[in-house]
């Protein structure tokens, strides 16, 4: 590749980079719902034609800016991990990962939530769908690995389960929390109960479910 062309590769990259920072800044303040391409333009400083020569509208945005959330859940998890000496470690210090990534990157987690949402018919051609898949399933294979690791350490019970379906479980269990937290603040309220009580609950009874028996 020549200069010119290597030039040309790493500007669309950071005009491509532009639009999904503009994007999230604009789902920031009004919402996923309420985003439209003009508005992303005029954050971005770009025209409307431009921004559909790097998406191809609006539901391939919001799958790009899912595709980078993926990538940051991926890296804090990989960070938080890396000193955890078992597997049921390891799982805990991913769940405080997630609870922080989705209270640091609200934008970003709505992304992932709504892309995890999707009814399951196909998606546009040439969209980021695919991207984000194996976004998914690289996490998902980090924690299979830890369920993996945890059973053969001793620090998850041997009759847990078929890790691909424990770790279904075990994300579907802490991501209703983390919503419930997100969108019942007043019920909570009245019930005496803080987000962060309710997140560390759940963060227990999710290890002690995998813990073995003493």
């Amino acid at each position: 590749m020549n200069d010119l062309a290597e030039r040309r590769r790493e500007e669309k990259g950071r005009r491509r980079e532009e639009i999904l920072d503009a994007a999230a800044e604009v789902a920031a303040e009004s919402g996923f719902d309420a985003v439209t391409m003009d508005q992303v333009a005029r954050r971005a400083r770009l025209s409307r034609a431009l921004i559909y020569v790097y998406f191809h509208d609006k539901p391939d945005l919001h799958l790009a800016l899912c595709e980078r959330g993926l990538d940051e859940l991926l890296q804090r998890f990989i960070s938080e991990t890396g000193a955890a000496p078992t597997g049921a470690e390891q799982l805990s210090d991913m769940g405080r990962a997630y609870i922080a990534f989705a209270q640091e990157l609200p934008v970003y987690f709505e992304a992932v939530a709504r892309f995890e949402a999707r009814d399951g018919l196909a998606p546009p051609q040439g969209s980021n769908f695919e991207r984000c898949l194996a976004g998914a399933d690289r996490i998902h294979t980090l924690m299979t690995d830890a369920i993996q690791q945890g059973v053969a350490d001793g620090s998850i019970r041997g009759d847990v389960g078929q890790a691909d379906a424990v770790a279904v479980v075990l994300w579907g269990f802490m991501h209703g929390v983390i919503q419930l937290v997100a969108t019942k603040a007043v019920l909570l309220a009245r019930r005496g109960v803080t987000a962060e009580q309710l997140l560390n609950q759940a963060q227990e009874l999710a290890l002690q479910s995998l813990a073995p028996a003493p």
